[in-house]
């Protein structure tokens, strides 16, 4: 009888709060407005950690933002919206309330079951209101996209597909970036997002569709890491894992200072380093030209506790490891590239200028490694 008494009261309490809310009027609106404004710019702190990542170019986030920026223009504008009155037809609703509340005490006394455990009620309320809120949002840009006369911006593409991203809506993101690359701003950036994307929807798998998404991109910048990383994903599931670890190798191998995405790329480098035998090695390692065997724990250990002389010399050492092998495996291009970039950082250049003539007959017409010789030829004056 205690769980019946409880079941009316909640219920009158229920009425009461409907009433509030119908006499309180339009006031659900503004905190619509306010959950749009906290998602939009949810979006634009992630489109900076991804420009950071080096999955997205200045100018592609630039893009992005502004339009981020402008849909927030429609929720803070100023514009005030007259609410239709509340009051007319409102009590309609009290005889209907009480339909409800007698009709479900008299279901509770027939079917009701007290003895029955409650069902815990779901405790991530707050994350699915955020996630039918970006729904809506990300439906609303669709439509408005869709809408335009010219297809709707490429931006606004992007924006969406980046959307479906984060909602786990893999398959609506490959549609998204689809379109995007088809503008004719597309750059290698959408591209390499549209990979992404195919390559999420098959549950980490590289299709022929992915590839040649990842191949389009490459194509139109050689050293964008993001089409660098997945190609070497597609070189490792079909076998060729040397392949993908020298990949990423050279393509830390080029920068002069730390980036972001390193961390990505170390990570995977190592992973596979594991399976085809190579030791762990850090971003700093493939910047100084190491020897691609790397250094073991034990080498690590010892560096750590040497001055900056004895560093050098050991540098030099590896340097001098990876010239031998070489003399012995000619046709390792990455490995060619590796040491002139090394003997650069050493300031030897008239050894680098030798071993990019060493490299030069065996560079392909374009990719990463013809990105990679020019970049040194430029550094070092050729």
């Amino acid at each position: 009888m205690t769980l019946f008494l409880t079941f009316v009261a909640m219920s009158a309490l229920a009425i009461l709060f409907v009433l509030l809310a119908l006499r309180r009027g339009g006031m659900s609106s503004g905190d619509r407005d306010a959950g749009a404004i906290a998602v939009l710019r949810d979006q634009l702190v992630e489109i900076e950690r991804d420009e950071a990542r080096g999955l997205i170019n200045i100018a592609e986030a630039r893009d992005a933002g502004i339009e981020v920026k402008r849909r927030l223009l429609t929720y803070t504008g100023g514009q005030t919206r007259a609410a239709p009155s509340p009051r007319r037809g409102a009590w309609v609703l009290v005889p209907a309330l009480a339909v409800v509340l007698t009709s479900g005490i008299g279901l509770y006394l027939v079917l009701g079951q007290p003895s029955v455990p409650s069902m815990p009620f779901a405790e991530r309320g707050a994350e699915r209101a955020a996630a039918s809120e970006l729904a809506g949002l990300a439906a609303e840009l669709r439509d408005r996209l869709e809408a335009e006369p010219d297809g709707g911006a490429h931006e606004g593409w992007i924006l969406l597909g980046r959307t479906f991203m984060r909602m786990n809506d893999y398959s609506a993101a490959v549609g998204a970036f689809t379109v995007a690359s088809e503008r004719p701003e597309a750059s290698s950036a959408s591209f390499s997002q549209l990979a992404e994307a195919m390559i999420a929807n098959e549950d980490g798998i590289v299709t022929p569709l992915a590839e040649a998404a990842i191949a389009r991109a490459v194509e139109m910048d050689p050293l964008n890491p993001a089409a660098i990383y997945y190609h070497a994903i597609a070189l490792d599931q079909t076998g060729s894992s040397a392949m993908a670890y020298d990949a990423l190798a050279a393509r830390i191998a080029v920068e002069t200072e730390i980036a972001p995405w390193m961390q990505i790329f170390t990570a995977r480098l190592n992973q596979i380093g594991e399976r085809i035998g190579r030791a762990p090695v850090g971003p700093m390692m493939l910047m100084a030209g190491s020897d691609a065997l790397g250094p073991d724990a034990a080498d690590m250990a010892a560096a750590a506790e040497m001055s900056a002389e004895d560093r050098a010399a050991m540098v030099q050492s590896m340097v001098a490891r990876l010239a031998a092998r070489l003399e012995e495996e000619p046709d390792d291009l990455e490995g060619w590239l590796r040491l002139a970039n090394s003997y650069r950082v050493l300031g030897d250049l008239d050894a680098a200028r030798a071993a990019l003539a060493r490299a030069e007959p065996l560079l392909p017409e374009t990719g990463p490694a013809r990105q990679s010789f020019d970049d040194l030829s430029d550094d070092l004056g050729e």
